[in-house]
């Protein structure tokens, strides 16, 4: 059985050569093996906002923002999808956390 981080690898792979449907299903198993990987996660976000599947671009982001809460990236790349998702007030509350986390404001 491949590691969440070998089904990334293939991932990354896939999404390099155009394949994005191929890269989530390699991604959707490393994420169902390890929950909590959340570079998974956040690469999940990218590709379904990619393919305008909001919901599920929200979901992942969101999903990296509460495995790493401490992260002001997690929260500024949190900020992008809701922006891409056309979902402004979101976004910018996300920016406005990635700025206090920044700021050691939280």
């Amino acid at each position: 059985m491949p590691t969440p981080n070998e089904l990334y690898d293939r991932a990354i792979e896939l999404r390099d050569r155009g394949d994005k449907p191929g890269a989530i299903a390699q991604l959707e198993e490393a994420v169902g093996i390890d929950p909590a990987f959340a570079i998974g996660h956040g690469m999940l976000a990218k590709l379904y906002a990619d393919l305008a599947e909001a919901d599920k671009a929200i979901e992942h982001a969101q999903r990296v923002v509460e495995l790493e809460p401490d992260d002001t990236f997690s929260y500024t790349a949190l900020s992008v999808i809701y922006q891409r998702c056309g979902r402004i007030p979101e976004a910018e509350q996300a920016k406005a956390m990635a700025w206090q986390k920044q700021m050691g404001l939280e």
